[in-house]
């Protein structure tokens, strides 16, 4: 049992007291000290860190959620872009008409057939060049640079190139399909409705295949080498060291690679227009041209809205369906990751 205030104060000497309690002050006063301190190291942080986004974050704001709002909004109305804002309200109609124009569902067919062969053959050759370009050799730097260009060059500029290259009369490809002995296999590339989604592959192939492998090529470098002559002295081949060594750890750059390639697949726009606008008969139409075309020539912006709408719920849900089953190992690795670093 505690004693009494007024006797615990009576039974300390009076020459100590006031030492002791200058000495508690002083002390609670140290102790204190260290918890404003972070305080105020925080409050910095999170100012600094305001700063540093705001302009970001007020430009994404405008340029991107805006937009957004618009277009969600806007394709809600039967709307031809003039006379002020839209008032002929249709509801969902402009999306019910998606799943009933033949020309929409052909780009997502057309859609699904270059994804496919990008993930089949694009994503596959530049693997391959990758690991080729990773080995010694002569001149391989200025390789690099050569299989890199073409996707240093605007759309605009390849698509102007390569509509020179498959003309039909006075083309490179024919013409060296001549000189091969090939010319049997000479074709109007870019007029044939069953060849001409196959040249704008070959046209994509050349464009963006060398962006894949610098990605690969970079995750290549980032693997220890003592792994791989690890494997070589247990007796693994280069194919085998390639499969079960390489290929594994260079899984979250193909993960990138794969995701990105969709992501563009189902964008692609510019490359096309310059090339064929869609065309012969939407042999080589995407969402984006149908879009284009809908809003900025026949003037209906509510259908061509709903037809962006549509084509960013498809990239949205495929991004985090994505990011939920195929990149949640490596975002949980890099976090860990950060964690530890600090």
């Amino acid at each position: 049992m505690s004693a009494p205030k007024g006797v615990s104060e009576l039974s300390v000497p009076a020459d100590e007291r006031p030492k002791d309690a200058a000495a508690s002050r002083a002390a609670t006063k140290e102790a204190g000290t260290p918890d404003r301190s972070r305080r105020r190291e925080r409050r910095r942080g999170w100012v600094t860190i305001t700063l540093f986004l705001l302009p970001a974050m007020v430009l994404f704001f405008l340029l991107v959620l805006v937009p957004i709002v618009i277009a969600i909004y806007t394709s809600l109305f039967k709307w031809n872009g003039l006379g002020g804002p839209p008032t002929n309200f249709v509801g969902l109609d402009n999306f019910v008409r998606l799943f009933e124009d033949k020309i929409f569902l052909g780009d997502l067919q057309r859609g699904l057939i270059l994804i496919t062969l990008s993930l089949v053959i694009q994503l596959p050759l530049a693997l391959a060049i990758a690991m080729l370009l990773n080995q010694r050799m002569r001149g391989r730097a200025l390789y690099r640079v050569v299989f890199f260009v073409p996707y240093v060059l605007s759309e605009v500029i390849t698509g102007v190139l390569f509509t020179m290259v498959f003309s039909p009369t006075r083309g490179l490809a024919n013409h060296v399909l001549d000189l091969v002995g090939l010319g049997n296999l000479a074709t109007t590339w870019l007029a044939d409705p069953s060849m001409v989604l196959y040249s704008l592959f070959l046209v994509m192939t050349w464009k963006y295949f060398g962006f894949h492998m610098i990605l690969y090529l970079a995750g290549r470098q980032g693997i220890p080498r003592e792994l791989t002559e690890a494997a070589e002295i247990d007796g693994a081949g280069g194919w085998k060291a390639f499969w079960y060594i390489t290929l594994p750890l260079l899984g979250p750059t193909i993960r990138i690679s794969v995701f990105l390639a969709v992501i563009g697949a189902v964008q692609l726009f510019d490359l096309v227009w310059v090339l064929t606008e869609g065309g012969p008969i939407h042999g080589s139409e995407t969402m984006a041209v149908t879009m284009f075309q809908q809003g900025f020539k026949r003037y209906q912006i509510g259908y061509a809205n709903a037809i962006s709408v549509a084509m960013f719920l498809i990239s949205l849900v495929f991004a985090l369906g994505y990011q939920r089953y195929v990149l949640r190992r490596d975002t949980e690795g890099a976090i860990t990751v950060m964690r530890d670093q600090r």
